[in-house]
């Protein structure tokens, strides 16, 4: 049964054929418990390091220096959009249209091989609910900052307020505000865990903005383990696969807030990165603004009316033994116009053995490894970029103490 297969112990049988360069020694066995996905804290950390807050909307004509990044990254935009198909995932629940199933199964084939994005459309999320999470964003933004600071991300965690990564990065800053927050639904207590957050973080207050991201989170959840079997079917892979494995996800929601900028050349919304998690949903507005990394040129995706933006990251490329891609991207900015957008990152449960099905783990290109495992590696030790897969599967296979020499032990 699948259930079994995938909590098997980690195997080090796997070898891996790579030239990147290994990531220097790092400690990623300690233990892990349920949460750990969303409480990372590193024990080097300076309890009474000040964090640099800014609140940008209010800064200078001219950015400082902080934000300034190299010209490889900043590189123009292309003239050309990005080739997205928008998929039809409503022919997953319904069932009967093997026509359409094939059709969207073979959309999502071709764009994931190629670069790893495509869109939604028959999701399911209904448009007051999307414009609902996306107001709220817009008012919690737009607080005064001594009350946005209430839900003030200690170092370390993922979950809570920040205002340009301030509290991780000393540059190459993105020009946002973020806040994140955890969701899972497999509580025994069925605890509503998103208006626990707004509640007891932000006070009674803000129990309504908490409701309506938590009746969003659960309708990504849903469309995530949706979006898994269409997957599976692109993929030709054991059905129920991919979404018994993602049914007890501890996933991370984040809103994001990227003011206009006095210099949008010079800077960047978010820099150049892969996400480590299996899958993201972003829901933009109307302002543009997200760009992927294909033969060498930046090339925007153009915001469909009621559609959702689908990206495959890490975790779900090693899930598929590398047939599909975690692509470069990057959000820039404008002068202009402010933007909002809504990320829903699923991630498997901390103690999850990630290990793709037998149908395609030949020949293996990365060995077994846990999410609390990867998680660590790119909270405390790594920016991400392309090569982060590769240098933490490098780690695994070369430490003396990783955890895979660990488990043949």
């Amino acid at each position: 049964m699948v259930s079994k297969a995938r909590q098997e112990p980690r195997s080090s049988s796997s070898k891996v054929a790579m030239d990147a360069i290994p990531a220097p020694p790092l400690l990623l066995r300690t233990p892990t418990s349920p949460g750990i996905d969303l409480l990372l804290p590193n024990p080097k950390a300076d309890k009474k390091q000040s964090v640099s807050v800014l609140e940008l909307r209010r800064e200078p004509r001219t950015i400082p220096a902080p934000f300034v990044w190299p010209p490889d990254d900043t590189g123009p935009t292309s003239a050309a959009e990005l080739d997205v198909p928008v998929v039809d995932v409503s022919v997953l629940p319904n069932g009967g249209d093997a026509a359409g199933l094939r059709l969207a199964a073979a959309q999502v084939a071709a764009a994931c091989a190629a670069h790893g994005f495509f869109q939604v459309c028959g999701h399911g999320v209904d448009a007051d609910l999307a414009r609902a999470a996306l107001d709220g964003a817009n008012v919690f933004f737009r607080l005064p900052l001594a009350e946005k600071q209430r839900a003030r991300r200690v170092p370390g965690t993922v979950s809570g307020y920040t205002s340009a990564h301030a509290d991780r990065f000393a540059s190459k800053l993105p020009w946002k505000e973020t806040l994140s927050f955890g969701f899972h639904d497999d509580d025994a207590a069925q605890s509503l865990v998103v208006v626990d957050y707004f509640t007891g973080t932000l006070g009674p207050d803000f129990e309504p903005m908490g409701r309506v991201y938590q009746r969003y989170c659960e309708k990504m959840k849903e469309l995530s383990l949706t979006i898994m079997e269409l997957l599976e079917v692109s993929l030709g892979v054991e059905r129920g696969y991919y979404r018994d494995f993602f049914e007890d996800s501890r996933s991370i929601m984040r809103c994001n807030y990227y003011p206009p900028c006095p210099e949008p050349e010079r800077t960047l919304g978010t820099g150049p990165h892969c996400d480590p998690t299996a899958l993201t949903i972003l829901l933009q507005d109307d302002v543009g603004g997200l760009e992927v990394l294909v033969d060498g040129e930046w090339r925007p995706v153009r915001p469909v009316p009621g559609a959702m933006v689908i990206n495959i990251g890490d975790t779900f490329m090693a899930l598929s033994n590398g047939r599909y891609k975690s692509c470069l991207h990057r959000a820039v900015v404008n002068r202009r116009h402010e933007r909002r957008s809504l990320a829903f990152f699923l991630c498997p449960h901390a103690d999850r053995v990630v290990r793709p099905p037998a149908t395609v783990a030949t020949p293996r290109r990365y060995p077994d490894f846990t999410w609390a495992d990867l998680m660590r590696f790119t909270q405390r030790h790594y920016r991400a970029d392309t090569r982060t897969l590769d240098a933490f599967t490098s780690w695994l296979i070369s430490s003396s103490d990783g955890p895979a020499h660990q488990q043949a032990a």
